[in-house]
Order: C-alpha cells, then structure tokens, then sequence
C-alpha cells in the first residue's frame, strides 16, 4: 500500500522576538499561515523497515532527515499503546519547498509523516498529542499538525487559531542560498528590532474575535536585519524584486526565503513572469502561491 499526502510549506506573515530565554532559544509573537506551495511524500508500507529517499541534494536520506526521525519518533511513542508487529515502510518526498528557506519544509515534512502514520494506524494519537510529540522534532512542527493560520507564542508552540484572515496571492523568491537559523538568531541585535511593536492587544483582539483582517499594514519580521548582513544575497535580492514588482517585499521566517502579496492572481502572476525573464540565467527561484 502506497499513501501519498501533500507536505505544505508556511510564511510568516509577521515576526516580533520579544525576548531571549535563558534555555537559549527565543520568545516569539508570530503570524503564520499554510501557502499552497507543498511537498508531495510518497509512504509504501510494504516495506520491512524505515527508509527515505529525496532527489534533492540539500535533503539528507539518512537518520538527520526530520521526516525519517517523525517516523522513528512516532513508533517509540506507538509500542506502548500497541501490539503492532510490523512497522517498516520507506518515504520517498518530490521537494518543492527550497531547503533553508524559512518555509519550513523540514518541519511539515515531519509532521505530514506524523499526521499520515496516525491516520494509517488507527488514530491511536489525539491532535494534541501529536503537536506534543512534533514539538520534540522541532518548534514549527506542532503548527503545520494544527492545520489552520494561527498567532504563534513561546518558541512557536503556543498556537492561537485566527479565522477570516484575508487571502492573498504571493510572488515568492528562493535567492539561491540556504540561511542558518541558528546563526541568524544567534546574531540578532535587539537595538535595531522593530521600535515600533504590533499592538498585541488591539490586533490580536481582532484577530481572534473572527473578523476578516487584513494584515499588510502589520507585516515586519525582527529576523530580517540579522539575515541580511549575515548574507547580502538576500538584502540585494529583496531590493530588486521591490524595484520589478513596484511593491513591499518581505522576509519569512529566518529567512532565506522573500514573498510579496497580491489582491488578485492575474496581476501577481505578470509580477511573478516579470521575476523569471529579469533573472532566467541566476540561480533565483520564483514561485507563484497563495493562501487562504
């Protein structure tokens, strides 16, 4: 029996770093929503033990894989609530979403693994035990296993669900360079995040109450800063896609990855045409998606 199941990458729609914890890692308040840009995984359990394979060359085919560690991770949690014998099958995933591009491809990865594997055997695993379990892979795994655009607080584990968020087309770029997250918080300058924070109370009120919320006029990311001076490719990249698409450009995540929104696909796929002929002979990766 082979499932097939869509892997779907992430932006953030807005980033604050409220502060630094003493574990090392930092307090995040984050908008984040699914796009339509995703990874296919192909699981055949006919196999007699845990395997995975991917063409692309950034993605490891060993026990480093996050989705390979999913799978590892849910049957150490399996073998006390079952008498399953059997538990080997090999994941093969089509990468689509660029590897070290704030995107988080690895994470969905994981938890399309998870989410398919507790689907296969029976639902031994609530939703919620299944975002715990993600947590211990990484701190966006829990969030693509909750399935809906959602605030994200703490490391990215405390996940408030917002509804009637406004949808928008994306023109998305991949400079062609992978960014490291760990050096890109390890590098933050907390002198030059944002003076001028999002109004927590005001727009998380509106957010969570339901009401339809347009959020271009709070989008910043506090991650931007320190990316860009640990690789000017991005800052350079950002630049001229705001001078071709006549438009603010944005960082997700860590980065490296840099979207710009659009009302209306027609127009956000001239701007997308406008990228791929401006750089067809660069190592820059367009990409036209959208989420709702």
């Amino acid at each position: 029996m082979i499932k097939k199941v869509k892997s779907f990458a992430k932006i953030n729609l807005f980033l604050y770093v409220t502060s630094k914890r003493e574990d090392g890692y930092h307090n995040l308040n984050s908008l984040m929503t699914q796009i339509e840009l995703c990874d296919d995984i192909f699981i055949d359990f006919s196999k007699k033990e845990v395997s995975i394979v991917c063409a692309h060359p950034d993605v490891p085919e060993d026990e480093t894989n996050l989705a390979y560690k999913a799978a590892i991770l849910f049957h150490r949690s399996l073998e006390p609530v079952s008498n399953e014998q059997h538990f080997g099958f090999s994941i093969k995933i089509i990468k689509r979403i660029p590897p070290g591009g704030g995107l988080g491809g690895g994470s969905s990865n994981a938890a399309a693994v998870l989410m398919a594997l507790n689907n296969y055997y029976k639902k031994p695993f609530s939703k919620p035990e299944l975002m715990k379990m993600g947590l211990k892979l990484g701190a966006d795994v829990p969030f693509f296993i909750f399935g809906s655009p959602a605030i994200a607080k703490g490391v990215g584990e405390r996940l408030e669900k917002v509804s009637n968020l406004r949808p928008y087309h994306l023109v998305l770029c991949d400079p062609g360079i992978a960014a490291s997250t760990a050096e890109v918080y390890k590098n933050i300058d907390f002198r030059l995040t944002s003076k001028q924070k999002y109004n927590i109370n005001t727009g998380l009120n509106v957010l969570l109450r339901g009401q339809e919320f347009d959020v271009r006029d709070q989008m910043h990311n506090d991650l931007e800063e320190s990316a860009c001076r640990l690789y000017p490719e991005i800052k350079e990249t950002k630049e001229e896609m705001q001078l071709l698409l006549q438009r603010k450009v944005y960082m997700t995540g860590s980065g490296s990855s840099l979207f710009a929104l659009f009302s209306g696909r027609k127009t956000a796929k001239t701007g997308c045409e406008r990228l791929l002929k401006e750089w067809a002979k660069s190592k820059k990766n367009v990409i036209l998606s959208s989420f709702n």
